[in-house]
């Protein structure tokens, strides 16, 4: 693990694993994080837990990629080294609970749509702000989105890249539920474990039923949204995009 990245997995008597993990008060994601918390879930799943849950210790959930980093492949790669690791967090038959203080935007949404479900606060927010950063969506958002919420409200979202608040988060089905930021774990372990009182493998049969072939999907989801994003990365347009993101401005897009 690298030196910027800190991760606790605990479980209890009640089953529940808990994995915390922090990179940062933003949570960036990096290919180096996003392995840690698949073999998190590997080795909780490995000893007993029946539930788990996921929960970013830090001023917001997950914030996406940091486009100032070296984490991200040059267009032209084959994929992306943060791709290249998220099937590995839909391979499992443990039910994944994310506790999302803050916000969780772009890869940050992906990551949490990778759970099963999503408990958050009344200052949680979502984005899928691809479009107005010039480029398209990631993360298999283009499956796992539509699939969770519908393919009008995942279309509005990503059309869009707007700001979902948490109330409007709740009622389109973006999150579970909400709870005070002071209970958010434990309303989150609380959760998962009515979830670990079912017998396990009757969940895991469940689960399996539900997601099905969801990982494979992911995979091949993952190579065409590469593909895209990949062609326009090279545009003018991704260029403002990213240059207006770091000048906090409106960014103006020409079509080019």
């Amino acid at each position: 693990m690298t030196p910027d990245i800190a991760l606790d997995t605990e479980l209890d008597s009640s089953h529940v694993g808990t994995v915390t993990f922090a990179r940062g008060p933003y949570n960036y994601l990096s290919a180096a994080l996003l392995t840690a918390l698949a073999d998190a879930f590997d080795d909780l799943s490995a000893r007993g837990a029946r539930a788990i849950v996921l929960y970013g210790d830090g001023r917001h959930f997950c914030a996406g990629a940091d486009f100032g980093s070296n984490d991200t492949a040059a267009p032209g790669a084959a994929t992306s080294p943060i791709y290249e690791v998220v099937p590995r967090l839909f391979e499992r038959s443990v039910p994944v609970v994310a506790a999302m203080r803050g916000a969780a935007i772009g890869g940050g949404l992906g990551l949490a749509l990778a759970a099963d479900f999503r408990i958050a606060t009344a200052q949680s927010r979502f984005a899928a702000n691809f479009a107005r950063l010039g480029f398209s969506q990631g993360f298999a958002l283009s499956l796992t989105l539509p699939r969770l919420i519908g393919l009008q409200r995942a279309s509005d979202l990503l059309y869009t890249g707007r700001m979902v608040y948490a109330d409007e988060a709740l009622q389109i089905g973006l999150c579970d539920r909400l709870t005070d930021d002071e209970k958010l774990l434990g309303e989150a372990q609380s959760y998962a474990a009515e979830i670990a009182t079912s017998a396990p493998l009757a969940v895991a049969a469940i689960r399996r039923r539900l997601h099905g072939d969801l990982a494979d999907a992911v995979r091949d989801t993952l190579e065409r949204d590469w593909r895209d994003q990949t062609a326009l990365k090279l545009t003018a347009d991704f260029r403002e995009g990213i240059a207006a993101a770091r000048e906090r401005r409106t960014p103006q897009f020409r079509g080019e």
